[in-house]
């Protein structure tokens, strides 16, 4: 029993790594990698969707803290974000967002934990950016920091449709902290960000008409410290 939840934790190690991504996509370049240099952890999830990627964009504007939700599954919603709202299933006009440069994304209550948008290349590249993601407390009890990067790049494929990749650069400290985020964060990531992946996917091809939800935007802080 024990060799075999030992060989279930190193698959998920690699699942959690690289899930649905080729080769070639883990050793491309993408935009935002720079802003992390020398990561710790540098994962990349991938899945084809049935849609382009002008059908994909409006769902990437609308996520977020208070917002459309991160399209996770229901059970993840529920058990790990019981004080957020669900994850919309349909667009909302209201929250669907131009975004640019500077706008912020929450992941959290306000001031807790937040992306910064560091480039939106409609409808191909979004590159998130957050130094906030720290339990409360541990960057003045502990000297806990991270510094982490989401892209998403989209790329249409023939037949109307398209290939979206995920890429999760990260740098961590002290050193223990950044061992933790590998031994917990990264098995767990396998069911976030791939089940993230596949919800936007699920929905995107289902073609649900926006309708209004009744959610108020997210007012970002007027000044964001990265």
């Amino acid at each position: 029993m024990a060799s075999a939840v030992a060989a279930g934790y190193v698959l998920l190690q690699l699942l959690g790594r690289r899930a649905g991504s080729t080769q070639d996509e883990r050793q491309q370049r993408l935009p935002g990698d720079e802003l992390v240099p020398r990561p710790q952890i540098v994962t990349d999830y991938a899945v084809t969707f049935e849609v382009a990627s002008v059908d994909i964009w409006p769902w990437l504007t609308q996520m977020g803290w208070h917002l459309g939700g991160y399209y996770t599954p229901t059970w993840v919603d529920r058990l790990l974000f019981p004080d957020s709202w669900s994850s919309l299933d349909h667009l909302d006009p209201v929250l669907v967002r131009d975004l640019h440069a500077g706008n912020v994304i929450p992941d959290g209550p306000s001031g807790t934990a937040w992306f910064v948008v560091e480039e939106a290349d409609a409808p191909r590249s979004l590159v998130l950016h957050s130094t906030t993601h720290v339990p409360a407390g541990w960057r003045e009890k502990f000297g806990v920091s991270i510094d982490w990067t989401w892209c998403f790049q989209v790329i249409d494929l023939p037949g109307s449709r398209a290939r979206v990749h995920l890429r999760v650069r990260g740098r961590m400290a002290p050193r223990w902290f950044a061992w933790i985020y590998q031994a917990l964060i990264i098995p767990a990531d396998y069911v976030m960000a791939l089940g993230m992946l596949r919800g936007i996917a699920k929905r995107a091809e289902t073609h649900l008409p926006p309708r209004r939800s009744g959610r108020i935007p997210y007012a970002p802080p007027t000044e964001v410290t990265m």
